[in-house]
């Protein structure tokens, strides 16, 4: 894995030190060593390595990485430019094209979204081949748990995109005033219907955003 190294290391820290994250990190290992998963060690901490903490504006909140080869690179719902853009992200783009009139590009690829301080973190950082949640369960939940914390912790305005109950099962640990929780349900294909669509969370994050004084976030994602 390729260490966190800015200003997340003093937020997480205490974490490496406890079982859980020992029992993890040999797990982990041991996975990396006898079979393929995603995404390539050195991008699992992608989220942290693109977005320092004291840059964060918006988390947007997944479950675990895509599981399928050259797919995964360490950003919730992003894909490698070259990859077929997933059916979420799809209804993602339909969604930011309603709301903010964003032309839908020819690629899922989100570091531009990381760039400028939108976290996205999946609540499990790796999964085996072709096994989507294949490693819940095996201590991520409590490592994120402890990032999403450190993010309710920061005493500046910060929305959080939470799409579907997974996400929203978070919600018990935000209680910070200054900050801003959204929720609809998921992007997937099964549910984007039930309330995705119309949801107007990027305009919604944006308007918040200029309301503080704040940088709003440029959505677009320009073709390749």
């Amino acid at each position: 894995m390729s260490m966190i190294q800015n200003d997340w290391l003093d937020a997480v820290q205490p974490e490496f030190s406890k079982p859980y994250y020992k029992e993890l990190f040999e797990f982990v290992k041991d996975e990396y060593s006898k079979t393929a998963v995603y995404p390539p060690a050195d991008d699992i901490f992608n989220a942290f390595h693109f977005t320092p903490l004291s840059s964060v504006k918006v988390l947007i909140l997944g479950q675990d990485p895509y599981h399928n080869a050259h797919q995964a690179h360490g950003l919730c719902f992003s894909v490698l430019p070259d990859q077929d853009i997933p059916p979420s992200l799809q209804n993602i783009y339909k969604e930011i094209n309603d709301d903010i009139g964003c032309y839908i590009p020819n690629n899922g690829y989100l570091k531009k979204w990381a760039d400028q301080g939108v976290l996205m973190l999946n609540t499990v950082l790796t999964v085996r081949a072709h096994q989507a949640n294949s490693h819940q369960g095996k201590g991520w939940e409590k490592f994120t748990d402890a990032v999403i914390q450190a993010v309710n912790a920061q005493d500046r305005p910060i929305v959080y995109l939470l799409w579907g109950k997974p996400a929203q099962s978070k919600i018990r640990m935000l209680n910070n005033p200054k900050h801003l929780i959204l929720k609809a349900p998921h992007p997937s294909p099964l549910s984007a219907f039930r309330g995705f669509f119309g949801c107007k969370h990027f305009s919604q994050t944006n308007d918040f955003l200029k309301e503080n004084g704040l940088e709003p976030i440029d959505w677009q994602i320009e073709n390749v």
